[in-house]
């Protein structure tokens, strides 16, 4: 019955083995069929972006726009490379370089700027909420409660008397405002000059389209207090979708505060147009001077209005990383050299392929044919790798730098370590006197549970660092954690699948000297349960001096039971 059991399992682990190889196949094939997709449809290239230090790329320098007299300090310039920085991240794992140099801040991205990023950097998205005292056009979009339940009504009843000193007083325009409204040209709306005036006093600017002209009262909320901003069509009270895109916004404690009391006291003046509006100022403009539809004190409004899908995402992309402390002109746009040449590149390359050669003679000597195994794994590993480096270059638009390449290299050393630990397991078993093929799934086992421990620390560690981290070594830990996940996927789906498949060899499960599993030079013990090593009997006062006598260890037991044999006959012989 033993025997018979036994043998029914080994087609069992067989069958695991090459469903595990073909589900790798699969994937593999996968990468390869998306890799190739984007190459003829969606402008990829089967080779991954490089990042600034060797490609080169585009830099920008941007100039505060300041009022007369004023400079910007440095906690306000560090606030507004921290926010860019997060703006450029939010379109891949690009490494930019940014920073500032005396009072400009300098942002320099690799390769060339599509679009949309550019707009993330250019567009400097001072937020600026200021109520409306005069324009020269009536306004036809709308801003609302997010809660499509709330009434109106309700709200209406809260409001308060309006105060002669708030932003919406008439009393603001005086006869010098008056005239500087009626004269003023929207074709200056780009002069640095021409839309900046202190947040305690009436801006005259215009929307960003010139075609109206609005006097604003002073500025009573910030964009600095919005916490998070996203775009979505308006729906009804029911669930449905109206088809009109929307900009929702949330504020802080601080926002929500102030935008309940500007928005309960401009419901109230309901229907006295424009003094019921109120300007959501960018950079100067006016990005859209809603009607107020209700009192929202719960920070969460919504902006309606004349938005499309990508106009409406542009805005909430720039209003969810955060309000520049300053506004910022463009002083100039050019393209710049690579900081490294190829020679860096190839010798990081280098470095990678020697510390390969490495691993490979180190098993190749320790394992002998069995590593193969991990040489094969690692090539597996690698192709996985760089299929998912060229995908994610397209996709997510990840650029890799030599600190990059330098996680790939360290990966080398991670990924040979999960399988010498698999290796060493399956040994142990083998000195223990197990068979091969029962060593192997015992091994896998006891090392699966090493393997993930040791894997998940390094992910842990990748991780952090990568969220913690800006610039280069954000590209290092990026590889790093992707390699640590490809690592443990190929040694399920190929190192111990390999294994199952060669433990039914004649080759390894024989015990070849060459095949690096030899129970002999392992010093493999006999304990009663594995068939490799048949016992030979000691005869009393003889040393075990054939071959096949010769090829096992006698635990501590066996050679007391000896003992005491060859001392029994002893006695009897001189009795």
């Amino acid at each position: 019955m033993a025997a018979s059991s036994k043998r029914s399992s080994r087609p069992t682990s067989v069958r695991k083995a090459w469903r595990s190889l073909t589900w790798l196949g699969v994937i593999i094939v996968g990468l390869f069929a998306i890799n190739a997709a984007g190459v003829i449809w969606g402008g990829a290239s089967w080779t991954p972006k490089l990042a600034l230090d060797l490609e080169g790329g585009t830099q920008i320098i941007l100039e505060p726009q300041l009022e007369s007299g004023q400079t910007a300090t440095q906690e306000q310039l560090d606030q507004a490379v921290s926010i860019i920085r997060q703006r450029v991240d939010a379109s891949g794992v690009a490494e930019p370089e940014i920073n500032t140099e005396g009072s400009n801040v300098v942002v320099r991205i690799p390769g060339e700027l599509d679009d949309q990023t550019r707009a993330r950097i250019e567009s400097s998205a001072k937020l600026e909420l200021r109520a409306v005292l005069a324009t020269d056009a009536a306004a036809t979009s709308s801003i609302s409660p997010t809660d499509p339940a709330s009434d109106p009504a309700e709200e209406l009843s809260a409001t308060p008397t309006v105060e002669p000193t708030d932003g919406s007083d008439p009393a603001w325009i005086t006869p010098a405002l008056q005239e500087q409204f009626d004269t003023f040209d929207c074709a200056t709306i780009d002069d640095p000059d021409a839309s900046v005036a202190p947040a305690d006093e009436p801006l005259v600017t215009c929307d960003q389209t010139r075609t109206m002209k609005y006097l604003l009262g002073p500025v009573e909320a910030s964009g600095e207090n919005i916490v998070d901003a996203t775009n979505g069509t308006v729906t009804t009270q029911t669930g449905a979708s109206t088809g009109t895109w929307a900009v929702n916004i949330q504020f802080d404690d601080k926002g929500t505060k102030d935008f309940a009391t500007v928005s309960t006291r401009l419901f109230g003046l309901s229907g006295q147009v424009p003094r019921d509006q109120f300007a959501f100022v960018l950079d100067g403009a006016v990005l859209t001077a809603p009607s107020m539809n209700g009192a929202i004190t719960d920070g969460r409004p919504q902006i309606t209005g004349n938005f499309t899908q990508e106009s409406s995402k542009a805005l909430a992309d720039q209003l969810k990383f955060g309000a520049l402390p300053l506004s910022f002109t463009v002083e100039s746009s050019e393209t710049i050299s690579p900081t490294l040449g190829t020679s860096q590149l190839q010798a990081g390359l280098l470095a990678g392929l020697i510390g390969l050669i490495l691993v490979v003679i180190y098993t190749l000597f320790q394992y002998r044919a069995l590593g193969s195994v991990t040489i094969a794994s690692l090539v597996i590993a690698g192709v996985i790798t760089y299929l998912m480096i060229t995908i994610l270059s397209w996709r997510e638009g990840y650029r890799l730098s030599l600190a990059g390449i330098a996680g790939l290299i360290v990966a080398i050393g991670f990924t040979a370590d999960s399988f010498i630990v698999y290796f060493e397991r399956v040994r142990d078993e083998l000195r223990d006197g197990r068979p091969l093929v029962g060593a192997v799934e015992a091994g896998w086992k006891r090392a699966f549970r090493t393997v993930l421990a040791s894997k998940g620390v390094n992910l842990l560690a990748a991780v952090v660092l990568f969220v913690l981290a800006v610039g280069s070594v954000k590209g290092f830990a990026y590889t790093l954690g992707l390699t640590t996940i490809i690592d443990v996927l190929v040694v399920i789906l190929f190192t111990h699948p390999m294994l199952q498949l060669l433990a039914q060899t004649k080759f390894f499960s024989s015990g070849n000297p060459w095949s690096g599993l030899d129970p002999t030079a392992l010093g493999a013990v006999y304990r009663g349960r594995a068939e490799f090593r048949k016992p030979v009997a000691v005869p009393a006062g003889k040393v075990a001096s054939s071959s096949k006598e010769a090829q096992r260890r006698q635990t501590i037991a066996e050679r007391k039971a000896n003992a005491g044999v060859g001392a029994g006959s002893s006695e009897g012989k001189e009795s």
